[in-house]
């Protein structure tokens, strides 16, 4: 009877051991299979770049725009006022050819021009074709705009995957993600969006801004945030500098 007891206590123990393996791994293949990783690169593809050489002490601003109609000139004047003539500017194309007098004052400023696509939608929600096209008309529109060498792309939303990465490279484009979420267009406050990007802030980063319209708090946190950047001693540059001839960060998803 003794052994008997024994040896269903050991069976138990077995079973459960076996169920917290099994809702283990069931975990690990769902994360696998359905979260969606903000970066993704393989060792022998294409590649998202997400930052820079720490040593560099170089640091990028990136301003996303897609739509809105008084954000942006503010900041370009804070920008001019900082002294800071090498920011990098995605824009959406079909934001741009409402605007081309701000894309002469983007350009004419100093600052790097990016591509957002045309039309602001998720490129992981379309297909191949719809996704080319979108980069294709986003060309085409800054061609007219007399924005020349357009090769950063920055894919709408944010997602993208492996699809999005090919089509991507064989349009010409290296996918620019970041390493610090300022988070500004949830307006969180100024001191809020000021500690999102400088508390962890070091060489290499590539910062996520916005001058869209929905982004209220971003003029103000500005001036602080590159006031932080120079007493750390940091330099800002372009995304094109920040990343050329150095060894760039990349996640990989499998």
């Amino acid at each position: 009877m003794n052994q008997f007891y024994v040896f269903h206590i050991k069976r138990v123990k077995q079973l459960i051991i076996i169920l917290i393996i099994a809702f283990f791994t069931a975990g690990i293949l769902y994360i696998q299979n359905f979260m969606q990783f903000p970066v993704f690169s393989t060792s022998d593809g294409p590649k998202a770049v997400y930052r820079g050489e720490t040593k560099n002490n170089e640091v990028s601003l990136t301003f996303n725009i897609t739509w809105g109609d008084v954000k942006a000139e503010p900041i370009l004047n804070i920008l001019k006022k900082e002294g800071i003539s090498n920011a990098t500017f995605f824009l959406s194309a079909s934001w741009a050819e409402r605007h081309p007098d701000l894309v002469s004052r983007i350009i004419k400023d100093g600052h790097q021009i990016g591509s957002m696509g045309y039309a602001y939608k998720n490129y992981t929600d379309l297909e191949k074709e719809e996704i080319r096209r979108d980069i294709t008309k986003a060309q085409e529109v800054f061609l007219e705009l007399g924005v020349k060498d357009v090769d950063l792309l920055r894919p709408p939303t944010g997602n993208f995957n492996k699809q999005v990465l090919n089509i991507a490279q064989k349009s010409g484009y290296t996918v620019v993600h970041y390493s610090i979420d300022s988070e500004d267009w949830t307006n969180p406050g100024v001191d809020k969006i000021i500690e999102n990007t400088v508390s962890d802030l070091k060489g290499g980063d590539i910062i996520l801004l916005h001058a869209s319209d929905s982004a209220k708090q971003t003029e103000e946190a500005l001036p602080a945030i590159i006031n932080n950047i120079k007493e750390k001693g940091l330099k800002n540059v372009t995304i094109e500098k920040l990343i050329a001839n150095t060894e760039v960060k990349s996640s990989e998803v499998k």
